[in-house]
Parts: structure tokens; sequence; C-alpha cells
């Protein structure tokens, strides 16, 4: 199967071959601060899956596991639309909601739950 993901702008676009290797709700508050939601979800594909396009900006910055993650942001509209953590060699991750059909995608893991809003409630059942 392949999936679409764009920025807001659709400059920045990448095309996911085959299914994801895993789905994560992350509750951390980096992640809080980067989509200024709840929580992000990231959809995990080796890289060999993805093929990008168009022009990036990158933002590195430790992880609370002590390694260093690199976003990809359109330099347009400022979407981040991938991600590569240090500690997930091969592995590219895309924001959930850039996805142009992300109706066929659900959660597998929800992670950082000591910083989850009291209010956020997630049923992978």
């Amino acid at each position: 199967m392949r999936r679409a993901a764009s920025c807001s702008c659709g400059q920045l676009s990448i095309i996911a071959d085959g299914e994801p290797a895993k789905i994560s709700v992350c509750h951390c508050r980096a992640c809080q601060r980067r989509t200024g939601s709840a929580f992000g979800v990231a959809v995990f594909f080796q890289a060999d899956q993805m093929e990008t396009s168009g022009a990036s900006s990158s933002y590195v910055r430790s992880g609370d596991s002590g390694r260093s993650i690199e976003f990809r942001f359109c330099p347009a509209c400022g979407s981040t639309v991938f991600w590569m953590p240090e500690f997930r060699k091969g592995l590219v991750a895309v924001a959930m909601g850039c996805f142009a059909d992300p109706s066929s995608l659900a959660p597998t893991q929800s992670v950082y739950g000591e910083s989850r809003l009291g209010w956020v409630s997630l049923d992978f059942g």
C-alpha cells in the first residue's frame, strides 16, 4: 500500500510504501509543544520505504532518551512532516495528521504516559 503525506501547503511531501513498523502515541511534553495538542502520533516506517520531495528545514533536539531527534518541517508553512529519532536507527516517523487519508492507521502503543494529560483516554482494543 502507498500512503501520501504532506505539509499544510503541500510543498513538502512523503510517500510511504508498505505497512508501518508501528504507530505510537507520545504524551511527552516535547510532543505536546511540537503539535500544540495533548500528544503527537508517529507512524514509523523503515527508511527505505520512504520517498520525500520538496524543500525541508531541520530542527535537532535531545529527546528524553538523551539521544537526538531530527525533525523535518516545511520552510513555507512550518508543518512538521517527519522525523528521525537516533534511538530508532533505520526508522522514519511521519506525523499521522499529515497523511492524506489517516483513517486506516491506528496507534499500536502509547509512550510517556507519565506526561499524559488526565482527560486523555485511548482505547487500543
